[in-house]
């Protein structure tokens, strides 16, 4: 914001993203507006910015956002994609490391309390390693190469499938994995993690079918959204054993009356979209979406204000961020910090 602040005219007022009436009264001369997810931008809304060029979101997705109106009006929609790939697949790394330790993911849990069960009466649950195992990979979406970087490095053989790629694409080989049909990639993991980008014509695609193939005691985990599961037969698959535990990280209400007692049962575990909150992915998405609003807003700027981006894992200040806005702690570590990379 500070950045923006110093060559644009700034207001920040999240308290209107709860006044729809306060909300659109306040932009007849915006240029740019950044929403939540929970802001509906359509064509009301728009009527009431006739300034308006840009709208931005932290968060990947477009369901609150009037695209053809958008487009029809010369509004550039601006999302930050691959802000939280990283996060993303370091979510699905640890939902899988997770869910192969059952005994882990028990003692957590507040179903057992270790200090009630005598060691003679309780042991623990014998675990599973990914390394040697066969891992497959459902739908090939932005967090999926990451994946697969990390799942390679930690010994697993991976295999793949995505209705939208065909097996003959580079990317398989790219990535290490070996494409299959998805009978095979059923019958053959040891683990499944889906990212699999989701349209409307996929809605149910794990349905019955699919999970009749299922490798005995099989461990999943999945990034997108609920609406790709028929949440008959995961209660089924869930129930008999074809697998062994689930952890769905989605950004909708997964769809069915199954529902109340699917959330019931021990090996089903669902959140709401905590795969993406980092404070890196945070950063990332801010940082591309302060750039491409000026670069947008200010194109005469773009050469002359141009930063290169920090990369993950680098200690020191990135150079576009302006120390003066650091407190002094974070100030003294980062000289500290390079005073150790000088010697």
């Amino acid at each position: 914001m500070a950045w923006l602040e110093a060559r644009h005219a700034v207001s920040y007022q999240p308290q209107l993203a709860h006044d729809e009436r306060a909300l659109r009264h306040s932009t007849g001369h915006v240029r740019a507006v950044l929403v939540p997810n929970h802001v509906v931008v359509n064509q009301d809304f728009l009527d009431f910015a006739p300034s308006l060029e840009i709208v931005a979101r932290m968060q990947i997705g477009t369901d609150n956002i009037d695209l053809d109106t958008c487009r029809d009006r010369g509004i550039k929609v601006l999302q930050a994609r691959s802000a939280n790939v990283r996060a993303n697949a370091e979510f699905l790394i640890g939902a899988l490391l997770m869910l192969h330790r059952p005994g882990l993911l028990e003692s957590l849990s507040a179903k057992w309390n270790v200090s009630q069960a005598p060691s003679h009466t309780k042991q623990p649950l014998l675990g599973r390693e990914i390394y040697g195992s066969t891992v497959g990979l459902l739908g090939i979406g932005p967090a999926a190469t990451t994946l697969a970087g990390l799942l390679t490095g930690m010994g697993a053989r991976l295999i793949g499938y995505d209705p939208a790629l065909h097996f003959s694409s580079p990317i398989w080989q790219q990535m290490r994995v070996q494409p299959v049909s998805l009978l095979e990639l059923m019958s053959e993991a040891d683990a499944v993690s889906v990212q699999m980008l989701y349209a409307s014509r996929f809605k149910g695609f794990v349905n019955h079918r699919v999970l009749a193939a299922c490798k005995l005691g099989q461990i999943w985990v999945s990034m997108s959204r609920g609406s790709l599961f028929d949440t008959g037969a995961m209660l089924e698959a869930l129930q008999d054993g074809r697998i062994a535990a689930w952890m769905s990280d989605s950004s909708d209400e997964m769809e069915g009356s199954e529902m109340p007692l699917l959330r019931t049962l021990p090996n089903f575990f669902v959140t709401r979209r905590v795969g993406s909150l980092t404070r890196e992915s945070h950063l990332r998405a801010s940082w591309y979406t302060a750039h491409r609003m000026h670069d947008i807003l200010s194109p005469e700027d773009r050469d002359n204000d141009r930063y290169p981006m920090g990369l993950p894992g680098d200690n020191s200040p990135p150079s576009w961020v302006d120390s003066n806005l650091l407190s002094p702690e974070v100030r003294a570590a980062d000289a500290a910090a390079a005073a150790a990379r000088t010697f």
